[in-house]
């Protein structure tokens, strides 16, 4: 656990609970907590819901969701969100949850690398295997310029208006990122080695319309080096094949080049570790801290299998725990969805609906 820092109350915000990551089994989490009366804050280091699904496989098919034969990530991410539309969560995307610490009135204050500082009862760590960290392009050099002209996501498209932009990449955050930036950029040329896309076909059709309406560039080209100093770019270096190779003037460089998972300052929270997991019990899915869970791929027991399902029946039993946290007043009461009126209020449906 990180050492308390001095804080603009003003500035902090105060929910029931705070959830470490937007995945299927985080996004889940807010439906079971809904139906116990506790609402919900969630960080995400991505640009959007859904985690591993959403971002390394969002078209591949997956049959083992209870009454769905199949759907695809992106469908498991839609309905999701759907279904937890009534208890209105409030996401903080494009952030990694960077410490953690107990405030005086006992509480869970959590602060992300952004500043975002949120304070709850309860911390519910449904990370899957932990962070998305972005890929290094394979450039000698790159990182003198990251975080100034080079950068590895998107947290506020003004910084790039009226800029030249290369986007190197072909999978959706490329595809998508140069397709929202084309309108206000100066220029946009994608870069990509091969003349063929990871990304959505309407996305790949909408950037092929715009290359052919002379309002964005495309070059089929390895990306091999950058010009520049003080940590600006002033051009990147391409090598096309057949051609010699050529410095393309930018701006900044966005590269998306994929991600890899790593647990990150989850690690220093000063929870016990075991092999870069989380050991929690079974009976609720506690970590070692009182009043923080860890559900999903991030935790361990014995027999745990790392499957989506079994993330959302450790979401339930964690639900009810985080009751006696949130609610000590007030006494648990088993309900089905199916024939309470109270738990078909807060989700909006009647008991005869079909």
């Amino acid at each position: 656990m990180s050492a308390m820092n001095t804080v603009n109350t003003s500035s902090v915000i105060s929910t029931d609970a705070t959830i470490i990551g937007a995945g299927p089994v985080g996004l889940f989490s807010v439906f079971e907590l809904g139906l116990n009366d506790i609402k919900c804050h969630l960080i995400d280091i991505l640009d959007r819901p859904g985690g591993q699904c959403a971002e390394l496989y969002p078209e591949k098919p997956i049959y083992d969701i209870p009454a769905i034969p199949v759907c695809t990530g992106t469908e498991l991410t839609e309905r999701l969100l759907e279904q937890i539309k009534p208890f209105n969560p409030t996401f903080h995307f494009g952030q990694m949850a960077d410490s953690l610490a107990k405030t005086p009135e006992g509480k869970w204050r959590l602060t992300t690398d952004t500043g975002t500082v949120i304070e709850s009862k309860i911390v519910v760590i449904a990370a899957g295997g932990g962070s998305f960290v972005p890929k290094r392009p394979p450039i000698k050099g790159i990182e003198t310029f990251e975080g100034q002209s080079v950068f590895y996501a998107v947290r506020k498209m003004e910084q790039f208006r009226s800029k030249t932009l290369v986007v190197a990449g072909g999978g959706d955050s490329a595809l998508d990122w140069a397709l929202n930036l084309q309108p206000i950029a100066k220029r946009v040329t994608l870069v990509h080695r091969r003349d063929e896309f990871r990304a959505a076909p309407d996305s790949v059709s909408k950037m092929r319309a715009l290359v052919a309406e002379g309002k964005m560039d495309l070059k089929i080209a390895n990306l091999t080096s950058l010009n520049g100093v003080d940590g600006q770019i002033t051009s990147v270096n391409l090598q096309e094949e057949g051609k010699d190779a050529n410095a393309l003037p930018c701006d900044n460089l966005l590269a998306f080049y994929g991600l890899t998972m790593k647990l990150g300052p989850v690690a220093n929270f000063g929870i016990n570790l075991n092999e870069n997991v989380i050991p929690v019990n079974t009976a609720d899915f506690e970590t070692s801290e009182p009043g923080i869970f860890a559900i999903g791929d991030i935790n361990t027991y014995p027999g745990k299998m790392k499957l989506i399902l079994s993330g959302f029946h450790e979401s339930a039993l964690m639900a009810k725990k985080a009751f006696a946290y949130i609610h000590p007043d007030r006494r648990y009461r088993f309900q089905y969805t199916t024939s309470s009126s109270d738990l078909q209020g807060k989700l909006g449906v009647t008991g005869d609906a079909t």
